[in-house]
């Protein structure tokens, strides 16, 4: 044995405790502990001192547990039996850590059963060095990185699993969204680990999620992807899923000649689209061939459906209707921009203007107008000649307010002519307004 024994640590930085090898020391051992560590004298299983950064020599004067129970018959130099445990106190902020298996989970959006897994790292600190020796140690003669995560995988593995799984279930994420979630999910992992650690003398730095992925040949993933994908192409391009199997119906129809489906899809177009091929299944192929207005033109609405077609196309692709003919009774044309639309609409389709209808005709009026523009009758009411209440019934003959006739007489021939005309259908005068 040396007369002056040197005792120090100058191991790796991921290792956090580590016991001197030679327990026979003498009361001059010179120990010697660097910045960022903390050395701890154990006797008969007991901590009897720490030492923070500095020289120190081993003597009652600074140990004063020795003088009971180390004899001195060597001229003040006697040897006696300890441990030293250096502690390692700096931030180690690099422990990575990771699912070992897959979990599995049903994704809430997509009711799918995928498997998730989930890495990632931490620091942590020793913050007390004897409660970390005391609760962790025990016989072994050193603790590194390696073995801190064997001792927590469980308690990081149940906390991760728990929170992830409580995002997706509760909080309705989908899988393949959680990403955008990861910080929230990180400082709650470390809030609920951070007590756990507190225990064994370790403070939790930083928690971090680095991924939260499903394997890439996950049978379950690989068909979601390629749903969202041609999800994504159809709103692109700006059809749907109905349109596209209307079109593969289509396309395998013509393509088929021999078929009975084309011979019926042939006959149901030669006839105009459902004049002809019964009434429902005409319907049927005429609905889904008017939803194929994407692109290629299709922007002329047909003023008694509404479907979009081409703006060449003489007839209605789904009903027929002949737009070179004159417009049906069914039809009124609006008095802003001059094209028809049904009878009985609040608004024109083409130009949003609002219907101001006749009562006597249908016609649309421009807004504000007293006077039909077609027929001549009064729009809004007539006023009575007694006490002006606009009487709006045509047919009344009668003020409701004043019960004055409604009646009027032609000056000339005085024959009873009706509000709003402009001359006497009996005479022709012209009347006065």
């Amino acid at each position: 044995m040396a007369i002056i024994e040197v005792v120090k640590f100058d191991g790796p930085g991921d290792v956090f405790a580590w016991k001197y090898p030679n327990e026979e020391l003498g009361t001059w051992t010179q120990l010697i502990v660097n910045e960022s560590q903390e050395a701890i004298l154990f006797k008969g299983g007991r901590a009897l001192d720490s030492f923070l950064a500095g020289r120190h020599t081993l003597s009652t004067a600074n140990i004063p547990f020795l003088q009971e129970i180390v004899n001195l018959p060597f001229g003040g130099r006697s040897p006696f039996t300890a441990e030293v445990w250096y502690v390692n106190k700096l931030h180690a902020l690099d422990v990575k850590w990771g699912t070992a298996t897959p979990l599995q989970l049903q994704d809430p959006k997509y009711q799918i059963i995928v498997s998730v897994r989930s890495f990632g790292q931490f620091g942590l600190q020793i913050e007390d060095a004897r409660k970390f020796l005391l609760k962790l140690i025990g016989t072994i003669p050193l603790f590194d990185k390696d073995a801190m995560i064997r001792h927590f995988r469980g308690v990081l593995m149940m906390n991760i699993k728990e929170l992830i799984s409580s995002y997706l279930v509760f909080k309705k994420i989908s899988i393949l969204e959680i990403n955008a979630y990861m910080s929230e999910i990180s400082k709650h992992v470390e809030e609920r680990i951070q007590p756990i650690f507190a225990e064994f003398g370790i403070r939790i730095l930083n928690f971090f999620i680095d991924s939260i992925n499903i394997p890439d040949d996950d049978p379950a993933t690989v068909r979601l992807k390629e749903a969202l994908a041609k999800r994504a192409e159809m709103d692109i391009l700006g059809y749907t899923y109905q349109q596209e199997r209307t079109f593969d119906t289509l396309e395998g129809a013509a393509k088929n000649e021999g078929s009975g489906s084309a011979n019926v899809m042939g006959a149901g177009i030669g006839l105009g689209m459902g004049f002809g091929i019964g009434g429902a299944m005409g319907n049927q192929v005429s609905g889904l061939a008017g939803q194929m207005n994407v692109g290629g033109g299709y922007n002329k609405a047909c003023p008694r459906c509404q479907t979009m077609n081409r703006q060449d196309a003489q007839f209605c692709l789904s009903c027929g209707h002949n737009y070179a003919a004159a417009p049906s009774a069914e039809e009124v044309a609006c008095s802003n921009c001059g094209k028809t639309f049904p009878v009985g609409a609040k608004f024109c389709l083409h130009c949003g203007d609002p219907n101001n209808a006749c009562e006597k005709c249908g016609a649309d009026n421009p807004e504000g107008a007293t006077q039909c523009a077609k027929c001549g009758q009064a729009i809004g009411g007539v006023a009575c000649r007694q006490c002006g209440t606009k009487v709006s019934d045509p047919a009344a003959k009668f003020c409701p307010n004043c019960g004055t006739s409604m009646a009027l007489k032609c000056g000339n021939c005085q024959h009873e002519v009706k509000p709003g005309q402009k001359f006497c259908l009996e005479c022709g005068t012209k009347l006065i307004e």
